[in-house]
């Protein structure tokens, strides 16, 4: 699912307009990106966390030599399902139910209706 049929989704199982729908999901990516941002955590209930994790310097090993590595201090982001999305997802718990997002129909193509073969004028023979 791309976010267009994501937005799509949403207007049509919250029974708003697309607009308004497009508005509330890249609202929510917006303030979920920014508070990440900032370094606060998001957990949103039941589906998942979102983290920034600022993970310090170590050492470790080269698994092809074995020799000693410096790994340097590095920040990553990190999202973890939660429960409620593992169960979900992975059939444990049953899905929420959704209204049936139908593309619209393609238009039928309509057969090509025969034109009349032009007629050629006929030529005339000439009497001698």
């Amino acid at each position: 699912m791309k976010k267009r049929d994501l937005i799509q989704a949403v207007a049509t199982h919250t029974d708003v307009d697309k607009k308004t729908a497009t508005l509330l999901v890249e609202g929510t990516i917006d303030v979920i990106l920014a508070t990440v941002a900032k370094g606060e955590v998001v957990n949103i209930s039941g589906f998942a966390k979102f983290a920034k994790i600022n993970r310090p310097a170590r050492m470790a090993r080269n698994p092809a030599t074995g020799e000693a590595v410096k790994v340097k201090a590095k920040t990553v982001a990190k999202i973890s399902a939660l429960k409620g999305f593992k169960d979900i997802a992975l059939g444990v718990a049953p899905a929420p139910k959704l209204v049936t997002v139908r593309k619209p129909a393609a238009p039928a193509a309509k057969p090509a209706a025969k034109k009349p073969a032009a007629k050629k004028p006929v030529a005339k023979k000439k009497k001698k």
